[in-house]
């Protein structure tokens, strides 16, 4: 049998307590995020913060007189899910350090 080092619980809890420190410092980082989504044309910008709350939505204003009310919901929904998707992807990037020392866990 090889014995196995077990670390003592006051280096568990420092090494836990700097874990917290590191999503805690992460979260705010994630949460300062600024991005921006467009529709295809660029037509409609829509700014996203981190929290995932809408800052901003900016409408061409010709948009309007082009498009009847369905088809600019369209066009706003399209900008909305582009911002939202640069959202997540930034997200991503910022935890995946974090996340490359954990082991994955199966079902």
């Amino acid at each position: 049998m090889t014995d196995i080092e077990v670390p003592d619980s006051q280096t568990l809890m420092a090494e836990l307590r700097q874990q917290q420190e590191a999503v805690a410092q992460l979260r705010a980082s994630i949460d300062a995020l600024v991005v921006k989504g467009f529709s295809r044309a660029n037509e409609v910008t829509v700014t996203v913060r981190g929290t995932g709350k809408v800052a901003e939505i900016s409408i061409d204003p010709a948009l309007p007189r082009r498009y009847d009310a369905h088809d600019l919901g369209g066009i706003i929904t399209e900008a909305v899910n582009d911002a939202l998707a640069k959202l997540a992807a930034a997200t991503s990037a910022r935890f995946a350090p974090l996340l490359e020392g954990v082991p994955k866990m199966t079902a």
